[in-house]
């Protein structure tokens, strides 16, 4: 068998895992989402614990939890035993890993848990182990196999596991109306923060970079604007100052191809009108849908009364970080 044979093996086995464990999904995952939302509703917290694997994938699901407004905290089961249960609260929920249900740290700690007011929800292949029978909801994550060549290996159980934390997580998100705005809260730094919370007034160009000219002027002279402002495009407004139009370079290399007068042309007769334009008080992620579904390199930005006050060139976009 070669490597990608293997390969291929390995993801169809971890492919079959999720499908039996999707159509495994009942009342209970509803149940573990209502359960979750009332703990975070009274600002409680969720506490995962696992040993081994299944702690690796307890910690990529708390991050997941806690980055979209739910917080999931990780408790070592080992340590737990020594002083680190004292981030329990009454009210809190347990979120159990084990895919055997029989880890003995894990069920070691279970009466440790039960001191307080809380609630358990397990996720496990074992519907009928001792952590389900000391559990109030039980998820069902059991496998076919694991894509071990021994079925020892955790593989497509821990992936199980994990598909099922994020279900979880997305669930409990959309169940809490959590929005954009409030991903960006939790995430200030790096490219989600900074497309999520950046206006395009933040990004825009401004002053002698946008260009802007009457729609009587000559296309000429428009020229020299653009030149002058080192931009492709020209927003061109009427007596009021109101957007008309816009002329770029592209419109300039189609009319040269068919007019030989186009230099002494007014722009009036040259621009394209109603030009695709943005807010300036728009999210900046805005203008980044507007770049990839309109094939554009230059959006004009325009105020309440739709005049022009900026541009965003899609050129910016990368050395801005937002895309």
């Amino acid at each position: 068998m070669t490597h990608l044979v293997h390969a291929r093996k390995v993801f169809d086995i971890e492919l079959a895992a999720l499908k039996a464990v999707r159509s495994q999904l009942d009342n209970s995952f509803a149940r573990a989402v209502e359960l979750i939302v009332e703990v975070v509703k009274r600002r409680g917290k969720i506490i995962i614990v696992g040993i081994g694997k299944s702690g690796n994938v307890g910690q990529k699901i708390s991050a997941t939890l806690t980055s979209t407004g739910s917080p999931g905290v990780v408790l070592n089961s080992v340590d737990a035993l020594h002083g680190d249960v004292g981030i329990v609260n009454d009210g809190d929920v347990i979120l159990a890993l084990s895919y055997s249900g029989e880890s003995e740290e894990l069920l070691n700690l279970l009466p440790a848990l039960k001191r307080f007011s809380v609630k358990i929800i397990s996720v496990t292949g074992g519907v009928k182990s001792s952590l389900a029978r000391h559990s109030d909801i039980v998820l069902n994550v059991r496998v076919p196999r694991e894509a071990c060549p021994f079925n020892l290996a955790p593989t497509a159980s821990t992936t199980a596991m994990l598909v099922m934390g994020d279900a979880l997580a997305m669930a409990v998100l959309q169940a809490r109306g959590f929005k954009q705005s409030d991903f960006a809260k939790y995430h200030p730094s790096g490219a989600i923060g900074r497309a999520m919370l950046l206006r395009v007034g933040d990004i825009m160009r401004t002053g002698e970079r946008n260009a802007i000219a009457r729609e009587d002027l000559i296309v000429k002279e428009a020229l020299l604007v653009m030149t002058h402002a080192k931009s492709g495009s020209l927003s061109i407004v009427n007596a009021r100052g109101k957007l008309t139009g816009v002329f770029t370079d592209g419109d300039f290399r189609r009319h040269m191809a068919v007019s030989e007068n186009l230099l002494n042309q007014p722009l009036k007769k040259v621009m394209t009108p109603r030009p695709i334009c943005i807010c300036e008080n728009a999210l900046a992620v805005e203008a980044l849908k507007i770049f990839n579904e309109r094939n554009i390199d230059d959006l004009i930005v325009v105020n309440a009364k739709r005049e022009p006050v900026g541009l965003v060139d899609s050129q910016d976009l990368p050395k801005l970080k937002i895309v």
